[in-house]
């Protein structure tokens, strides 16, 4: 080999590793979570993560489903009812928009879960049904009205029970969402109403994350 060919192989691998370095850097970058961003998105990140109340609720095909070990993807937990008449049929809508604006192995790692704040009227079937409204992939659960509120006091998203003596009772309710991570526990929150946009843009990031 030449003088010459020697110093254009040399020039060849410098490019070629310094190609290598800045593709590896914009596509780490992309993944890097960055809390100012996260916070203009509506994601709250708690400093540790939580333990979520060891408890078993009931899913929309009957099965119990125990809450403290909702594993191996990212959770959005959200405290709502069927028969609420504004917050949780956007707020699903919502969900389902996010969805469907997620790449596809992102959208495989999250898994929407609506709890039923008003067990009396929200039996497997009526779960069931409702959700089949806003497409496949989102989990139902219900159960005893003692075990919903301290799963909900216990990740922070508290509730009025309804007054079951009145017809068409309404519950008093937040739209927050709870995030549960891959490995069981609590990592944060998803302040209301939801930013569609902004979320589909950081939760890829916050997804890749290693908990």
């Amino acid at each position: 080999m030449t003088r010459i060919q020697k110093t254009v192989f040399i020039l060849v691998a410098l490019v070629a590793l310094v190609i290598g370095l800045t593709v590896y850097r914009v596509l780490n970058s992309e993944r890097q979570v960055d809390p100012t961003q996260m916070l203009d998105a509506g994601i709250v990140i708690l400093p540790q993560g939580r333990d979520v109340p060891k408890l078993t609720l009931t899913n929309q095909d009957g099965e119990p489903v125990q809450v403290d070990q909702l594993e191996g993807k990212w959770t959005l937990l959200f405290f709502g009812y069927t028969f609420c008449p504004d917050i949780c049929p956007a707020t699903l809508a919502e969900l389902r928009q996010l969805r469907s604006q997620l790449p596809d192995e992102v959208r495989e790692q999250l898994r929407p879960v609506l709890v039923s704040v008003d067990p009396a009227r929200d039996t497997p079937e009526q779960l069931k049904q409702y959700l089949e409204f806003f497409g496949e992939g989102f989990l139902g659960l219900t159960g005893t009205l003692d075990d919903i509120q301290t799963l909900a006091n216990g990740v922070g998203i508290p509730f009025i029970p309804g007054d079951t003596s009145r017809e068409n009772y309404t519950v008093d309710h937040s739209g927050n969402l709870v995030i549960i991570g891959p490995d069981g526990r609590q990592h944060g929150f998803i302040r209301a109403p939801l930013k569609v946009q902004k979320l589909s843009q950081q939760l890829p990031a916050l997804l890749s994350r290693k908990e």
